[in-house]
């Protein structure tokens, strides 16, 4: 089973799924008074405001991290009505919204906010993103 961490400010409720997390830290380095992972929890909203945290959130690479407002019944979010492209430099691949993936045995799997594709080849999570172009050095 997938592990779901969940935390709240009362208005906004944000889910952690580390399984992935691609630790990228654009979530830290950008909104450390909420993202620290030195701390536990290492997820902690009240020090910011609400629509800091949901754009931050709507930045994480690889969709470990995404929101839902608590006025929504509980609805996890889904964002962005088209779908963008960026390839990020020497990293992934980014598509930000929803889309369906069909793997190599044609199950397929729904995606929604941020999906990060492998770009340098050595990701042991093919086709997604695990990190692996940091420590080999991919410059792409």
């Amino acid at each position: 089973m997938e592990i779901k961490k969940k935390y709240s400010n009362g208005e906004v409720t944000v889910v952690w799924q580390p399984s992935k997390c691609i630790h990228s830290a654009i979530c830290f380095k950008n909104l450390p008074t909420v993202f620290d992972p030195k701390k536990r929890p290492w997820i902690t909203l009240e020090q910011e405001e609400t629509k800091n945290i949901v754009e931050q959130i709507k930045a994480c690479p690889s969709g470990a991290l995404s929101y839902f407002m608590n006025d929504e019944n509980n609805q996890e979010s889904q964002v962005l009505e088209n779908t963008i492209v960026e390839v990020l430099a020497n990293g992934p691949l980014l598509i930000y919204g929803n889309l369906k993936v069909k793997d190599k045995d044609g199950n397929e799997t729904m995606k929604s906010q941020t999906t990060a594709f492998c770009r340098c080849g050595a990701s042991k999570n093919k086709p997604y993103c695990d990190g692996s172009h940091v420590k080999i050095a991919f410059e792409g």
